[in-house]
């Protein structure tokens, strides 16, 4: 992404405040909690915490709540942007990330109310305002869901 003496510092951890500024998302599509950790040009380490009161758990399913894969690789997509908008240091400017593709997307265990889902997000590569990443869900050590993703950051629809 940026080339320089800056790549590979490390710009985390940051709490929701600091997420609601580089993210457009608001409830109940805000899917990263927390940044534990965030090195420029190179990875991120974010929480989302899975409570009852998500919306979807209503519908899906009822008696046997399971966050909807759909949802997690967002989550994942939503601590790239993170990752994304940080690195480029686009904070503010309104640039917004949208997906462009999804590759490869395994999901391996289902997530539940009560779990704090570790969304890691590494960029595979990035050229000018195109970023390929791997994003891999993580539940108490194991992997729940990974996939490759490809975003590109671009100024927001004109009204």
């Amino acid at each position: 992404m940026a080339d320089g003496e800056n790549a590979g510092e490390t710009l985390g951890p940051a709490d929701i405040r600091r997420i609601l500024s580089l993210l457009p998302h608001r409830y109940p599509m805000l899917l990263v909690d927390r940044v534990v950790s965030m090195v420029k040009d190179t990875s991120i380490h974010a929480v989302k915490a899975v409570t009852m009161n998500e919306p979807f758990f209503q519908g899906h399913f009822p008696g046997r709540p399971i966050m909807p894969g759909v949802l997690i690789v967002e989550a994942l997509a939503q601590a790239g942007g993170v990752l994304a908008i940080e690195s480029l240091g686009l904070a503010g400017s309104g640039k917004l990330v949208y997906f462009m593709g999804i590759d490869g997307v395994k999901f391996r265990k289902p997530v539940e109310p009560g779990h704090l889902l570790d969304l890691h997000v590494t960029i595979l590569q990035a050229k000018r305002n195109i970023c390929k990443f791997e994003g891999k869900a993580i539940l108490d050590g194991s992997l729940a869901t990974e996939c490759q993703f490809t975003a590109m950051i671009a100024d927001p629809p004109s009204d």
